[in-house]
């Protein structure tokens, strides 16, 4: 059975910082690109950033760039989302997906977490 489980989610005030971690079960973790989504009340599903499966590249949404950073682990079975200068604008819930394509579309994502909530205040 695979388990994508995230943590790390809280309550921050806008400018501080929060990494999100993301461990994953029952699958050929190092085989797998992996990807950070966020979802916000009312909205659809949105890319936050990617991280291919040996590590050597990374894609992120223009929101997110030169804020956020992926990395991963493969020895661990953990992917994490480093997230400075955090805003109100990305309050949501974080997911993170497990996808065997390179495309940061929602429906290639073969399996997900059950999300960590971020809310950033003002």
């Amino acid at each position: 059975q695979v388990q994508l489980v995230e943590s790390g989610g809280g309550l921050v005030q806008a400018g501080d910082s929060l990494t999100l971690a993301c461990a994953a079960s029952g699958l050929t973790f190092s085989m797998y690109n992996m990807g950070w989504f966020r979802q916000a009340p009312g909205k659809a599903r949105e890319f936050v950033g990617m991280i291919s499966y040996t590590a050597d590249s990374t894609t992120y949404a223009d929101s997110v760039k030169g804020r956020f950073t992926i990395s991963r682990d493969n020895a661990k079975n953990t992917v994490y989302l480093r997230m400075n200068s955090l805003n109100p604008g990305d309050t949501a819930v974080y997911y993170c997906g497990a996808t065997v394509n390179s495309a940061a579309v929602v429906r290639t994502y073969r399996y997900w977490g059950q999300g960590t909530q971020v809310t950033v205040s003002s």
